[in-house]
């Protein structure tokens, strides 16, 4: 990603937008990161990723949500170790 001042960024904007058809360019305003200049169809895919959902929706929402699964487990006393 190639960087730019501010400064550079207004003088070569037209230069800046060719490029970021290939690459994002970053504008900087003293020495700080503040906007990165990319391409509308890299913009546009990113604006349609689905965000994840949070565990309780996704877990709610699985395929084996109506499923008649069998979660039981053996209450029986942990096996002995040997620690020598």
């Amino acid at each position: 990603m190639a960087t730019w001042q501010l400064q550079e960024a207004k003088a070569k904007f037209s230069e800046i937008v060719k490029l970021a058809a290939h690459e994002p360019q970053e504008v900087t305003v003293h020495g700080e990161s503040r906007v990165v200049v990319i391409a509308a169809s890299e913009y546009k895919r990113l604006k349609n990723v689905k965000r994840q959902l949070p565990l309780g929706d996704f877990l709610m929402n699985s395929p084996l949500a109506g499923l008649d699964l069998d979660f039981s487990r053996d209450q029986g006393l942990p096996r002995d170790i040997s620690l020598d």
